[in-house]
């Protein structure tokens, strides 16, 4: 669309009508104007319109009369610029002229096809498939919108000519089985349903009605509608076909009244032609400024509306010029001009009466004369290839021939802009957002306030200045229209049955779900290493847990494993101090150092599970355990064995016993523990314990742990350390009731028995704990039962060392035997 100055066209139309007494005038032919020319291009224009009666007070609208609509005279200035500028260009029409005829467009369906038919027959008489004008040069059509484009274009096909479209786009002309000779000079129109919905998204409206014409047109636009609505969550709070019948029956008015005051949506749609929209409008023009937001897709300027003033005087300059006008194009012929009005200036006229800025169906006719020039140029050029010079070229052949090369047009107009009638390669239409502006004394402006552009990326498609919206009365911000009010972060929308999607439920997350953002379909769950918050909006990180040497209860563990392992090295100096004495020699005193010294590590080992776990603490914690109480069980075992040695062993003779009393404990503590350390290089190997994470036993927290790989293994190291506190145990208690003064078997047996329930106990207990008591059950049971060997095996010998130091004696072992 761009500028261009009318001043001077004017004169030279009413040149063109009334130039020479040889010219068919419009005072003797149908046509309003026409131009001589080597081919002619007919239009048929719409110059006619409903003039409507309006009455202010009762809102009653009535049909009057039929008058001349002036905007439309520009769309006759257009093709004369266009016709024009060609026939002065010596590169377009080779040694050709152009020309036209211009016939006006019935308002009545009924008359439609009249002028038409004239034009076809000639000589003012309506002739079908009968013509008078044997030398007619007409070459192509122009035609408006898509209610006469398809009558008139049906008719036409049959005659194979090329007609050009300068309404608006319409679907159902791309058709090009029923349409195959109709080009659309207008931009692709197929985003217009995404257009408005994008403009609803805009201001967040997903509840609308919509009133929608009851055509074919109508129905397309509604399944658009419906399809675009659908994807991005608009929903229709009712839609209504209109008709003129419709609007015209007062029963429906009411409805429509009661329907749009009970509805709680504050957006409507209007879909359907110009002069539907302004009767609609006119009905129910309190609702456009009160209220309610109404969206309409086309502009109704070319409906005629008069409007009763208080002081009609002010309209009588327009009037006069519309009558002279009137009388000049249409009623008068070239002998009556004198008889026309001329109280105005010409520059008054084309300043109030013309639009300076060309209208987008004058830039569509420009463009549509200008793709059959070049299509002509075209096909000129290529049949002064395969013909003679000499040869003349029929009429008929000219108009059926000339498809193929419009079909494949593609040109650039004088203003830069880029013309393709293929619609599979045409841009979509770019859309002007007005607004209407309501001023006082019953005024109103449509004012440009954003635009629609289908072909930039998606988020640049809709460009809106909302400082220019001018809302309805007694709304000072941007309405709202949603059937339920959004579900705010913690919340998910709850479809309810039987209503649309737009009407909904709120309903809290679940625990640990949240939504951050509104009106969300489903509530996100967050990781296994973050908990919701109280409000279900947001995920933070749990809290991690483990069995720390800063908590009470790890220090306490931690203090208790120091003081005994503490302890235990103090025995072993009791021990090594008074190990001459007889109780320390009877005992086997190298077991006993022995035992001491694993008793030790069995201690200091719980401290590996203290702490932040980590790979290393996790390997040594459970491997050192097994393979320190694998010494300290086989050394019990050892000594065990040693006593029932000394005690049962009577031949071959005295020196064999006391070899095999003295090589026995240096046999079994090696193969014992070389039996675990063996297992748990199986374990390592196959599968070592790991740092994990439990996010699911303790509410709000991580337990940082050490997983022990494959339980398989773990398992049958504490088996083995099991058969070995068994096998000791039972060997102890066969040999408890041996007579003797330092005979240990009772003591041995009563330490396997505290060491066996410790850790039967241990294994349900460790299983149904989580977390920290897990691991300080397992410290725990690891004290206890290092405990138990100390105190119930070396705490009789500490006393009489320490407190009885006469029983300690070989005169009192001698007493006592």
């Amino acid at each position: 669309m761009f500028p261009v100055s009318l001043m001077l066209l004017l004169p030279e139309l009413l040149l063109v009508l009334c130039s020479s007494e040889d010219d068919q005038h419009i005072c003797t032919e149908k046509s309003v104007a026409h131009s001589r020319g080597d081919v002619v291009i007919a239009g048929f224009f719409p110059f006619y319109s409903w003039e409507w009666l309006q009455n202010i007070n009762d809102l009653v609208v009535q049909q009057q009369s039929i008058q001349m609509n002036l905007k439309k005279y520009q769309l006759l200035l257009t093709l004369v610029l266009a016709v024009e500028e060609i026939n002065k260009n010596p590169h377009l029409l080779l040694n050709m002229t152009l020309g036209f005829e211009i016939y006006s467009a019935h308002c009545r369906d009924t008359d439609l096809l009249e002028d038409v038919l004239i034009w076809l027959s000639g000589k003012n008489k309506n002739n079908p498939n009968y013509t008078c004008k044997r030398d007619s040069k007409a070459l192509a059509v122009l035609t408006g919108t898509s209610s006469t484009s398809v009558p008139i274009g049906t008719l036409l096909d049959l005659y194979k000519l090329p007609q050009f479209t300068f309404g608006s786009f319409d679907p159902l002309l791309s058709d090009h089985g029923k349409f195959g000779t109709i080009y659309q000079m207008a931009a692709k129109d197929s985003a217009l349903a995404l257009a408005m919905v994008s403009l609803m998204l805009h201001f967040s409206w997903t509840w609308v009605g919509l009133f929608i014409t009851e055509d074919d047109y109508g129905v397309w636009f509604l399944l658009e509608l419906r399809d675009e609505m659908d994807k991005n969550g608009v929903c229709l709070a009712f839609e209504n076909m209109i008709t003129y019948h419709t609007i015209s029956d007062l029963s429906n008015d009411l409805s429509i009244h009661r329907q749009l005051m009970e509805s709680s949506t504050n957006v409507i749609i209007i879909y359907g032609d110009s002069k539907l929209l302004l009767s609609f409008i006119l009905k129910l023009g309190h609702f456009l400024i009160i209220g309610k937001v109404w969206v309409m897709n086309s502009p109704y300027d070319d409906v005629t509306i008069d409007t009763l003033s208080k002081n009609s005087g002010d309209n009588s300059l327009p009037r006069s010029w519309i009558q002279s006008v009137y009388c000049l194009l249409i009623k008068s012929d070239c002998r009556d001009l004198g008889h026309c009005s001329y109280n105005a200036t010409l520059h008054w006229l084309l300043r109030h009466i013309f639009d300076m800025t060309m209208s987008e169906e004058s830039y569509n006719i420009y463009n549509a004369v200008y793709a059959l020039a070049h299509a002509l140029h075209q096909m000129v050029l290529h049949h002064m290839e395969q013909l003679p010079v000499h040869i003349a070229q029929p009429r008929a052949f000219l108009s059926s021939q000339l498809h193929p090369f419009l079909k494949k047009i593609q040109f650039t107009n004088p203003v830069g802009d880029q013309v393709i009638l293929n619609e599979e390669r045409k841009l979509e239409a770019e859309y002007d957002i007005m607004s209407f502006w309501n001023f006082p004394d019953g005024l109103g402006q449509s004012v440009k306030v954003g635009k629609f552009s289908s072909f930039s990326p998606r988020d640049q498609q809709l460009t809106l200045f909302e400082n220019l919206i001018e809302w309805p009365i007694g709304i000072t911000k941007t309405p709202r229209s949603v059937c339920t009010e959004s579900c705010g972060p913690g919340f998910r929308k709850t479809s309810l049955e039987g209503n649309a999607v737009c009407c909904f439920d709120c309903t809290p997350c679940s625990e640990n779900e949240i939504s951050n953002v509104s009106d969300m379909e489903q509530c996100v769950r967050c990781p296994d290493y973050q908990l919701a918050n109280t409000e279900r909006n947001t995920c933070l990180l749990k809290t991690e847990s483990f069995l720390a040497y800063e908590d009470p209860l790890g220090m306490s563990l931690a203090c208790t494993a120091l003081c005994c392992s503490a302890l235990t090295a103090a025995v072993l100096g009791v021990f090594i101090k008074h190990q001459d004495t007889p109780i320390v020699k009877a005992n086997n005193r190298a077991l006993s150092y022995i035992l001491l010294i694993s008793l030790t590590c069995c201690f200091l080992c719980s401290l590996l599970f203290l702490g932040r776990p980590h790979t290393a603490s996790c390997i040594l914690q459970h491997t050192t355990f097994a393979v320190v109480f694998t010494v300290a069980v086989s050394t019990i075992l050892a000594k065990t064995i040693t006593v029932v040695l000394a005690f049962t062993l009577t031949a071959p003779g005295r020196s064999m016993r006391q070899w095999l009393v003295s090589q026995a404990p240096k046999l079994i503590i090696p193969i014992c523990t070389l039996i675990q350390v063996t297992l748990c290089g199986l374990w390592l190997g196959i599968s070592p314990p790991f740092v994990d994470r439990d996010a699911h036993s303790e509410h709000g927290h991580v337990i940082i742990l050490c997983n022990m790989g494959s339980l398989t293994a773990f398992y049958c190291v504490l088996g083995y350390l099991g058969f070995l506190a068994l096998s000791s145990f039972t060997m102890a208690f066969l040999v408890r009731n041996l007579p003797d003064t330092f005979n240990e078997a009772k003591f041995l047996t009563f330490s396997m028995l505290v060491f066996c329930s410790v850790w039967l106990t241990f294994l349900p207990v460790y299983h149904s704990t989580k977390g920290k008591v897990m691991v300080a059950v397992e410290v725990f049971s690891i004290l206890v039962s290092s405990g138990g060997l100390l105190g119930c095996i070396f705490a009789p010998k500490c006393y009489i060392i320490l407190i009885r130091p006469e029983r300690n004696s070989l005169s009192r072992f001698r007493e006592r035997s």
